[in-house]
C-alpha cells in the first residue's frame, strides 16, 4: 500500500513538472526592443519555482536565475551595441516550459507619457487630425526599426505587476492608433541616429501629473498636499485619470524596471492653474523614474503646453504655467523642454503639428544625448532687459546670436509703465544679434515686458533653426 501511495505521489510530481508554466509581462513579447550596451533586466513567473535560464543568441550566453516563494523571478541580460534581429529563449529546467522570444532589436528604448497630447494618435481624434497622418501611415514598413509598445489604460488603488500592452512592428496598422508625438518622436530619431528605436507609450488623455507618482514620492515630499486616505479604500473615487496614484499604480508600475534609454513628456494642461507646484511636481516625477527604472541620468525631454483659449484667451494662467514648466529645467538634470507657441489652434486644445513637436523633442534627444552636431535645439530663452529712452532692449540665450526674423515687426510682445498695464508693443530683431528692441507710442516709460504671455497667443520669434521662443516675462507681478 505505501508503495503505491509512493508511486502515486511520484507520478504526481512528474505530470506537474512536466506542466510547469512560466509567465511573462505582455510586454516581453516578438518584436521587442532591449537597451543597447546595458544589462537589461527580463522578469516574470513560474508556478514550479526551478531554476529559469535565459538565452541569448547575441552571444549564446546562459543567465540562470532562482524563482522568489512567489515565483517570481528576474535576469539581467547583457546587450550589445545596436543590432538584430535576435532571439530570446527562456526555459525552466530541462523538462518545464520553454518560451522563445523572436524578432528581438537590440537599440534605444524611449518611455512616453502624458495626458491627452501625447494619447492623441497619429490618425487622429474625430475631426481633429494629426497633420501628415496619411503619408506616415501609408509608408510604414516592418523594415524599419522602430517598435511600438502600446499600454493600455488601467487605473489601480494598488501597484499592479501585469499591465497589457506588446510589442508590434513599424507597420501602418500598428503606427495609426500610436501616439503621434510618440510616434514622430521615434522616426525622426531613428532616422538621425540609425539605430532601432522602440517606444513604450504609457498615457491618459485629462490626466494629472500626480497621477503618474507613486504613493510614496507624494507623501513624503507633498505631505498635506494630496489626501491619499482613498488608496487604503477599496474601490476608486473620483475621477480615475486625476487621482493620485492611480496612473503610475496600473499603467507605470507593472513596467518597472524595464531598461530604458530616456523619457518624453507631454502634459500640463490639467495642471496648469497650479504652477508653483508643477515644478516640484515635475522635479519629483523625474526622479522617482530615474530611481525605478534604475537609470540615473536618463535624459528627460517635455513639451511646453501649446497655446489655447481656455474660456479666456487674454488671461494669464496659461503663460504663468509655460513659464513654470522653463523653470523647470533649472531643477531637472538633463532636461530639455520643446516650446510649441507657434503651433497652438485656438478651436482645439489638441494642435495638428504633431509633427513638428516630434521632431523638436527628437532634436533635443539627438544633440543632446546622442552627441550629434549641427544645430541648436534649444528655444531661446529670456536673459535680461534694459530700459531706455522709452524702449526695452530685451536679451536672449541663443546660439549663434541667431534670433529671427531680422527687419520686420515681431508681434506677440506687451509693454507696461509703472501703472502696471500691458499695452500691445512691436519688437524689431536686432540684425546678426541676440537682442530684441521693444516699444510702444502708449507707454513712454517701460518697466516691463511680456511675450505672448496670455491663454492664446502666436508665437513669430525663432532661432535660425525654426525654435520659437517660449513666453517670458521680465516683471514678477502677479496680475
Amino acid at each position: 500500500m505505501k508503495k503505491a501511495i509512493t508511486l502515486f505521489v511520484l507520478a504526481m510530481l512528474g505530470t506537474t513538472w512536466a506542466g510547469a508554466k512560466i509567465t511573462l509581462p505582455t510586454f516581453f513579447s516578438d518584436n521587442m526592443v532591449l537597451q543597447q550596451n546595458t544589462e537589461a533586466a527580463i522578469w516574470g513567473w513560474t508556478d514550479q519555482g526551478g531554476n529559469i535560464t535565459v538565452t541569448t543568441t547575441w552571444t549564446g550566453a546562459k543567465v540562470t536565475v532562482t524563482p522568489g516563494r512567489d515565483g517570481k523571478w528576474m535576469a539581467r541580460v547583457k546587450t550589445p551595441s545596436a543590432g538584430g534581429p535576435y532571439k530570446v529563449f527562456i526555459s525552466e529546467g530541462s523538462k518545464g516550459d520553454k518560451i522563445t522570444l523572436d524578432n528581438v532589436m537590440i537599440g534605444e528604448v524611449w518611455f512616453c507619457s502624458g495626458q491627452s497630447n501625447m494619447e492623441m494618435p497619429v490618425k487622429g481624434y474625430g475631426g481633429q487630425p494629426a497633420e501628415g497622418a496619411a503619408d506616415f501611415i501609408m509608408k510604414a514598413k516592418a523594415k524599419t526599426p522602430i517598435r511600438i509598445c502600446n499600454i493600455t489604460r488601467k487605473a489601480s488603488l494598488t501597484p499592479l505587476q501585469e499591465c497589457e500592452g506588446s510589442w508590434r512592428e513599424n507597420t501602418p496598422e500598428a503606427v495609426g492608433p500610436t501616439s503621434a508625438t510618440a510616434y514622430f518622436f521615434a522616426s525622426k530619431l531613428q532616422e538621425i541616429i540609425d539605430v532601432p528605436v522602440g517606444i513604450i507609450v504609457s498615457c491618459w488623455g485629462g490626466s494629472t501629473i500626480e497621477t503618474w507618482i507613486n504613493r510614496e514620492t507624494l507623501a513624503s515630499k507633498f505631505a498635506g498636499e494630496f489626501d491619499l486616505s482613498f488608496l487604503d479604500g477599496d474601490k476608486l473615487v473620483g475621477t480615475q485619470f486625476q487621482t493620485p496614484c492611480t496612473l503610475f499604480n496600473g499603467q507605470v508600475a507593472p513596467l518597472v524596471p524595464y531598461t530604458l534609454g530616456g523619457m518624453i513628456w507631454y502634459q500640463g494642461e490639467s495642471n496648469r492653474g497650479r504652477s508653483e507646484q508643477y515644478i516640484r511636481l515635475q522635479k519629483a516625477y523625474v526622479e522617482m523614474m530615474r530611481d525605478l527604472f534604475e537609470s540615473p541620468d536618463a535624459p528627460f525631454y517635455f513639451v511646453q503646453i501649446a497655446p489655447y483659449p481656455y474660456g479666456d484667451p487674454d488671461g494669464w494662467t496659461s503663460g504663468y504655467f509655460c513659464e513654470a514648466q522653463r523653470k523647470s529645467l533649472e531643477v531637472i538634470p538633463n532636461s530639455g523642454m520643446a516650446a510649441t507657441l507657434d503651433i497652438g489652434e485656438y478651436g482645439t486644445i489638441h494642435p495638428c503639428k504633431k509633427q513638428e513637436v516630434g521632431n523638436r523633442l527628437a532634436y533635443l534627444a539627438a544633440v543632446k544625448h546622442y552627441g550629434v552636431k549641427g544645430i541648436d535645439p534649444d528655444a531661446p530663452a529670456y536673459e535680461s532687459v534694459v530700459f531706455e529712452d522709452g524702449k526695452a532692449v530685451v536679451k536672449f540665450k541663443v546660439a549663434d546670436r541667431s534670433l529671427s526674423p531680422a527687419g520686420v515687426d515681431v508681434e506677440g510682445f506687451e509693454i507696461a509703465g509703472a501703472d502696471k498695464v500691458f499695452h500691445p508693443a512691436v519688437g524689431h530683431v536686432q540684425n546678426w544679434g541676440d537682442k530684441v528692441v521693444v516699444s510702444s507710442p502708449d507707454v513712454p516709460v517701460p518697466v516691463a515686458v511680456r511675450y505672448c504671455f496670455r491663454n492664446w497667443a502666436v508665437g513669430t520669434l525663432f532661432n535660425n533653426y525654426g525654435i520659437p521662443v517660449g513666453p517670458f516675462r521680465t516683471d514678477d507681478w502677479d496680475l
